[in-house]
């Protein structure tokens, strides 16, 4: 079973990608990644075939995807703040890049694609907690070309009879996490910080919540919904019913570091979610086995990984953004 991951050099892509090449029934695992955020260090060992280059390159996606039983597409320009600074960018990626794969997954016959949205969709919308069915209420550009990569599925499902899996994403973290860019997510950042003796920075009060995920819970339902080629046009919430504010995660992550840190605050920014919570009872429909790892663990695992494997960077200037706030 030859499986293809865009974005496999990434965060998630790369857990995603280690962990296919221990399962037995996984014969050869394809990365595809332009390394604009991803890693070589990322894939550094595994016995995986990188393509380099952009998703946005229709004959580097024939290359990747000729053979394939299942397609992961979570090549992406992630950040809302990045998305606000560009717009254009992260719809050519996104949106335009999702046609794309799934175009290319449409020329070879490729029995299923599963593909990453974000939490980020429910935008605006106050009802917690967020139900699929929950009207879309997009506050960023980035919100806007994650609902297109949904949207594009189910016409892809309807119009080609395509086996889809469309997930939203809920703050993910784990190792792996880059905490040295400006559009960096809240938990590499806040634990970068810690190591290095910064103060963390939070903007707002630092009540608004999330519903944090582990990445290994993430790879997890993704492989066993390969396996069992679970596929369903309706986009399905990967994430469990928890909600953490940033205050809490905090204290949760002084107890991972064994530690006490410094906080400063700054104003709120445009495009934050305020709250965010998933209502996972259709993920539990599909994937009735999986458990979630509570937040106090992943965090210590995170920590852990950072400590082992990263030196702590000087920091990136205060007086930049960065997508602490990000959505998946």
């Amino acid at each position: 079973m030859k499986i293809v991951v865009t974005g496999g050099a990434g965060f998630i892509g790369s857990n995603l990608v280690d962990a296919l090449t221990k399962v037995p029934q996984v014969t050869e695992v394809v990365a595809v990644d332009n390394l604009s955020t991803g890693s070589l260090d990322n894939l550094r060992d595994l016995p995986v075939q990188l393509l380099t280059g952009t998703i946005l390159d229709a004959d580097l996606l024939d290359k990747a995807v000729a053979g394939a039983a299942s397609v992961v597409h979570l090549g992406a320009l992630g950040s809302i703040p990045r998305s606000i600074d560009d717009p254009v960018s992260s719809h050519h990626a996104n949106a335009t890049g999702t046609l794309l794969v799934l175009e290319a997954a449409r020329r070879h016959r490729v029995g299923q694609v599963v593909l990453a949205s974000s939490s980020s969709v429910y935008g605006a919308n106050p009802v917690l907690p967020r139900r699929e069915m929950l009207r879309p209420m997009p506050m960023s550009p980035y919100a806007v070309s994650k609902l297109a990569t949904e949207a594009y599925a189910n016409a892809y499902s309807c119009c080609y009879g395509m086996s889809v899996l469309p997930f939203r994403f809920f703050n993910v973290f784990g190792p792996r996490q880059a905490a040295n860019h400006a559009y960096a997510a809240v938990v590499p950042r806040f634990v970068d910080a810690a190591l290095s003796g910064r103060p963390l920075l939070v903007f707002g009060d630092g009540r608004q919540t999330r519903d944090f995920t582990y990445v290994g819970t993430v790879v997890k339902v993704i492989i066993d919904a390969v396996l069992r080629r679970v596929s369903t046009p309706d986009t399905v919430n990967l994430a469990f019913g928890t909600r953490t504010s940033l205050l809490e995660l905090i204290s949760e992550l002084e107890r991972a570091l064994g530690q006490s840190v410094e906080v400063r605050h700054e104003a709120s920014r445009p495009g934050d979610v305020r709250d965010s919570q998933a209502d996972c009872t259709r993920l539990r429909e599909l994937f009735p086995d999986v458990s979630a790892m509570p937040l106090a663990d992943g965090l210590r695992l995170t920590v852990d990984w950072y400590r082992a494997r990263t030196t702590p960077t000087e920091g990136i200037k205060d007086t930049l953004p960065f997508a602490q706030a990000r959505q998946y």
